[in-house]
C-alpha cells in the first residue's frame, strides 16, 4: 500500500460519519483559502522580494503544497494544480484589490471552521485533527470524486 493509500484510508475513516457532508466539502476549501490567505499576508523578509514580488509565506506554501503533492501521487497533483493555481490567483487579485486580504482571509477561515464544526458535529478532538491535516483534505475530496468517475489515484 502506497502513502497516498494510507494517508486517504486514514482521512476517509475519520470522516465516514460525517453530520453535514455539503458543508463540510464547502468547508474544506474555505479553511485552506482563508489559511493561505493568512500566510499571504505575513510580513517577509527582504530576500524573499529580491528573489520574486511575488514570493512570500503564502506562496511558499502552496509550492511546497504541490511538490508534496507530486511526491504522494501523480494523478492527485495534476488534478489539485488547478486548485493551487487558483488559490494563488485568488491571493494576488487580492492583495492588489481595494479589500483587507487579511480580514478576507480571517473571515475565510473563521467560516471554513464554523463550516467543519457544522459538517462534523462538536467533536473537538476531530475538528483539531482535520486542522493537522487540513492539506490531505483537498486531496481526499479530490480522491472521491476519481474514484467516482473511476480515475486511479
Amino acid at each position: 500500500m502506497t502513502d497516498i493509500d494510507n494517508w486517504l484510508i486514514r482521512y476517509g475513516e475519520a470522516h465516514e460519519s460525517l453530520r453535514n457532508p455539503l458543508v463540510f466539502w464547502a468547508a474544506v476549501p474555505m479553511i485552506v483559502t482563508g489559511i493561505t490567505g493568512l500566510l499571504w499576508t505575513l510580513p517577509v523578509p527582504a530576500e524573499f522580494y529580491e528573489i520574486s514580488p511575488l514570493l512570500n509565506w503564502g506562496s511558499a506554501f502552496i509550492m511546497v503544497t504541490a511538490i508534496y503533492y507530486f511526491i504522494i501521487s501523480l494523478s492527485l497533483a495534476i488534478g489539485l494544480l488547478p486548485f493551487l493555481l487558483g488559490l494563488a490567483s485568488i491571493h494576488m487579485w487580492l492583495a492588489g484589490s481595494g479589500y483587507s486580504p487579511l480580514a478576507v482571509s480571517s473571515g475565510l477561515a473563521a467560516a471554513g471552521t464554523v463550516g467543519l464544526v457544522l459538517g462534523r458535529g462538536n467533536r473537538l478532538r476531530a475538528i483539531v485533527q482535520d486542522f493537522q491535516l487540513i492539506m490531505i483534505a483537498p486531496a481526499w475530496l479530490l480522491s472521491v470524486l476519481y474514484r467516482r468517475f473511476g480515475i486511479p489515484v
